[in-house]
């Protein structure tokens, strides 16, 4: 299967009652189960128990309790909080052998028109200008082998140098704006489109912290895993267009570091608001 297949099976969840289901991970995996994949497989869970499929999300709030045996399947037991005709809450708990991997809380909500206004979206380049991420990893396959052999079923545009090119030409950069979309075809199914969303919000948001201070996963001894992360839906977002990540790092204090970042679509619309805070321990070496 190809990449992008391989994720939709993996938020092809299996239904085994009412409020629980079973998901799996795909054949290219980190070390841990991807935060990414966790929240999108519990935002499906979510989803697939809301009475109507026209409440649009609002919100999604994880805590990462326990790192996943990528090994093993992962199940989603959801707690139904509200059902309302305009409001809708859960929570769902990963669980893996009993153990708690990650506990989601996500809400719905339809309310109506408003009033309206928001961030611009920063000037950049646009996708097609941009190389692909293969370009962007030739000749650093040694350096961060574990981005070249991860699973790829998002494609990235970055409009700005990502961190390993970066630390290669000794710069440094406060933000890091990628434009993403599904590398592939996503069915036209709004929960699917914002699973990919929130999958792919698990990237690059911490990228940030560490290119603020010249700093590249792979050149640098740093270890990095996420501890809560928040996604914000305004807008329902269509992931077979292209829509641009802007992310910063407002703090880095106590070896944790604070991601926040925009989704924008390619009219300039903002889509989603991520927050996430990521544990980042730095072994600095003799030189730096």
């Amino acid at each position: 299967m190809s990449d992008f297949t391989e994720l939709l099976a993996v938020l092809e969840l299996d239904r085994v009652a009412d409020d629980r289901f079973v998901g799996s991970h795909p054949s290219k995996n980190p070390m841990r189960t991807f935060g990414g994949q966790l929240m999108a497989q519990s935002f499906v869970a979510s989803s697939r128990t809301l009475p109507s499929r026209d409440l649009p999300p609002s919100a999604l709030s994880v805590h990462f309790v326990n790192g996943g045996d990528i090994t093993k399947d992962i199940e989603f037991r959801v707690m139904r909080l509200r059902d309302e005709r305009r409001f809708a809450n859960r929570r769902v708990d990963a669980v893996q052998d009993g153990m708690l991997l990650s506990s989601a809380l996500i809400s719905y909500m339809s309310g109506g028109p408003g009033l309206e206004h928001a961030v611009g979206a920063p000037q950049v380049p646009p996708p097609d200008a941009r190389p692909p991420l293969s370009e962007l990893l030739r000749g650093y396959e040694e350096t961060v082998p574990h981005f070249v052999n991860a699973l790829h079923p998002i494609e990235w545009r970055f409009t700005n140098d990502p961190s390993w090119v970066m630390r290669d030409k000794g710069e440094r950069l406060a933000h890091n704006r990628v434009w993403q979309k599904a590398l592939g075809v996503l069915p036209d199914d709004p929960v699917l489109h914002t699973a990919a969303l929130v999958y792919s919000s698990d990237t690059t948001v911490l990228d940030s912290v560490i290119t603020t201070h010249g700093l590249s996963w792979g050149y640098d001894r740093i270890f990095a895993a996420s501890a809560n992360h928040s996604v914000w839906f305004h807008r329902q977002v269509n992931f077979n267009d292209w829509v641009l990540y802007s992310t910063s790092s407002p703090v880095a204090a106590d070896s944790r570091g604070l991601g926040t970042g925009h989704f924008f679509d390619r009219s300039g619309q903002v889509v989603a608001t991520v927050v996430q805070e990521g544990v980042l321990l730095y072994f600095p070496s003799a030189g730096r």
